[in-house]
């Protein structure tokens, strides 16, 4: 039987000695959930911020309203504030946040029911990925949480790839400012 994305983390962190926090938007704690799942995740899980509305990205994360105004919610700007803001809030070492539209209204032609983006902020840099998930909203919460876990971990293995547009190819743009 596979190991679970939480459980494998768990174990990377704990033997790094890092300390994770998530900030978590449409997943509405979900990650956060998985995470405390595991027995003893308080020692590498700081915790989390769910912010769903603009003002409290804004209050408790520091996205500023000029990047939610510009990009919206669902952007690469706001995912890697969002990621920014609750590492220092929570002096963690690795911060995975996300921000997308479940469903199922509220899609855009540019951005269509499914489109999720995730931003991961660590000491060594900040990256983004997008993806365009088929399911309903209850599927793409779930699916949301497995992408945010999976970036944390290419993370924890050395990094592979972790920028991934929508279209499933992958490319590392390297570390953002």
């Amino acid at each position: 039987m596979e190991e679970s994305l939480e459980i494998t983390i768990g174990g990377l962190l704990r033997q790094g000695g890092y300390k994770l926090a998530t900030a978590e938007s449409c997943t509405g704690g979900l990650i956060g959930h998985r995470l405390t799942n595991i027995p003893g995740s308080s020692e590498y899980y700081l915790g989390g911020v769910i912010a769903y509305a603009y003002a409290a990205k804004v209050a408790l994360l520091g996205v500023s309203w000029n990047t939610l105004n510009q990009y919206g919610a669902v952007s690469r700007n706001t995912v890697l504030e969002m990621a920014r803001g609750v590492r220092k809030a929570l002096g963690a070492d690795i911060a995975v946040s996300v921000s997308g539209i479940a469903g199922p209204g509220g899609g855009l032609p540019d951005k269509p029911v499914g489109t999720i983006w995730f931003g991961l902020c660590t000491p060594q840099g900040e990256w983004a990925r997008v993806y365009c998930f088929p399911g309903n909203r209850i599927e793409n919460k779930h699916y949301s949480s497995e992408a945010a876990l999976q970036f944390v971990l290419d993370y924890l293995n050395g990094g592979r790839a972790l920028e991934v547009d929508s279209r499933g190819a992958d490319f590392l743009m390297g570390p953002s400012k």
